[in-house]
Parts: C-alpha cells; structure tokens; sequence
C-alpha cells in the first residue's frame, strides 16, 4: 500500500512537469524536445484517466489520453525515422 502512494505522488509530480514543460519547450520553438516530454508524461496521463475511468466513468478521458499518445508517438516517428 505504501508503493502505491509513493507513485501516487510521484505521479502528481511528474504529469504536470513533464507535460507544461512540453508545452514550455514548443513555445520556445523546440518541437522536438516537446514530443519527448509530451510522451514522458503519457504513462502517467494514462494512469491517472484510469484511474478517473474506474472510479467515476470518465472514459472521455481515457480515450482523449489513448488518441493523445498515439499522436504524440506519430509524431516522434515523423521527426526521426
């Protein structure tokens, strides 16, 4: 139970960083950097709206952060492959 706290917090540490500083990194004009922050913070979007699924139903989250990642990934493959 304690394990679970911890990522719990950590999480709530990490989504909001990795995700503003993407959004940080792509209006300084570096879209690059703000993929791979982006995609840092998925598994936690992830984790987080289903969380919010379970608990209260909220499944427009969870498809809204399904479609982000998916895009986001696009996105990285369409800069470096």
């Amino acid at each position: 139970m304690q394990s679970k706290k911890v990522l719990n917090i950590l999480s709530q540490f990490l989504l909001p960083t990795f995700t503003l500083g993407g959004q940080l990194a792509l209006a300084l004009k570096y879209p690059q950097l703000s993929l791979v922050l982006s995609l840092l913070a998925q598994p936690f979007w992830i984790s987080s709206s289903w969380q919010a699924f379970k608990q209260a139903g909220q499944i427009g989250i969870l498809i809204n952060t399904i479609a982000f990642t998916l895009i986001t990934a696009f996105g990285i493959i369409n800069y470096w492959v």
